[in-house]
């Protein structure tokens, strides 16, 4: 029983990646139950619009939210950040549980890493709030359809420039240098902690970096679908590459050029004598 228990202990760090994967696997699952069940086939939905329930639920346009639909909403954009950033911060938390093992035996170990990880989704809840409150005032403000997709020109282009301006700037640079070296990142705030509150903000402040790196890129989806499936796959990968990649600074440039491009060709298309098709509509037939 003894030897079955150590070899468990040895190998915790495939235990910790198994369960991330699970949980990021399941939050894909609740993300394809949301598009599959949002998707009308062609539907007329200009009075309505979709709750992302996953059970079929409408709401009347011009209807102000509801608590449980404003609950619903604020567990989509949770679900979706979890499938999404769980692979990229898979690095760091894998070492802090290496770290945790080989201090198992001392006489001050760490605290266990899932404090660390829930730290780290905490700061990513408090983001989803924040993104569940933008959501409701652009709906408010008839700026996004039944599909919540962006229903103004001006506004996807301002975001798109908006995000590709930010992709450049020094404190893009510094969230993105947080995020791809763990061990700098913890070095620089105190090392590991023994304390449950301390791993907590720790994985926390972690979090913060995140989101400060990554919170443009996700607004993006305002332009493209907040469910569309294909374009949060596209973000989940460039996150990805950001931060693990060897280049990913460079990545996150060319990014941020491309998305001044969009930007910039959605304000021409919109003065355009020609019958353009808009971004928009490309990325929600996607």
């Amino acid at each position: 029983m003894q030897l079955a228990l150590e070899t468990v202990l040895r190998r915790d760090r495939l235990i910790v990646a198994s369960a991330l994967a699970v949980i990021a696997a399941l939050a894909w699952a609740y993300l394809l139950w949301l598009a599959a069940d949002m998707d009308m086939n062609g539907m007329d939905m200009s009075e309505f619009r979709m709750v992302p329930a996953g059970i079929g639920m409408m709401a009347p346009a011009a209807a102000p939210w509801s608590a449980v639909e404003f609950a619903f909403v604020f567990v989509m954009w949770a679900a979706m950040m979890i499938g999404m950033m769980a692979p990229s911060a898979a690095p760091m938390i894998l070492m802090y549980a290496r770290v945790v093992r080989q201090r198992k035996d001392t006489s001050q170990p760490f605290a266990a890493t899932g404090w660390f990880a829930a730290g780290y989704l905490l700061a990513w809840a408090g983001f989803s709030l924040a993104a569940t409150v933008i959501q409701w005032l652009l709906e408010r403000q008839a700026l996004l359809d039944a599909r919540m997709t962006s229903a103004n020109i001006w506004l996807g282009a301002a975001v798109l420039i908006a995000a590709g301006v930010y992709q450049w700037t020094p404190i893009k640079n510094a969230c993105l240098a947080q995020c791809q070296t763990p061990l700098g990142f913890l070095m620089s705030h105190g090392g590991f902690r023994s304390d449950v509150r301390g791993c907590v903000h720790l994985g926390f402040l972690h979090g913060i970096y995140c989101v400060g790196c990554c919170w443009v890129l996700m607004a993006l989806l305002f332009v493209v679908g907040v469910m569309n499936v294909l374009w949060i796959a596209i973000l989940a990968l460039l996150v990805l590459l950001e931060k693990v990649a060897p280049w990913g600074k460079w990545i996150a440039r060319i990014a941020g050029v491309v998305c001044i491009a969009a930007g910039a060709w959605m304000v021409l298309a919109s003065y355009s004598e020609e019958p353009l098709i808009s971004l928009v509509s490309l990325t929600s037939a996607a």
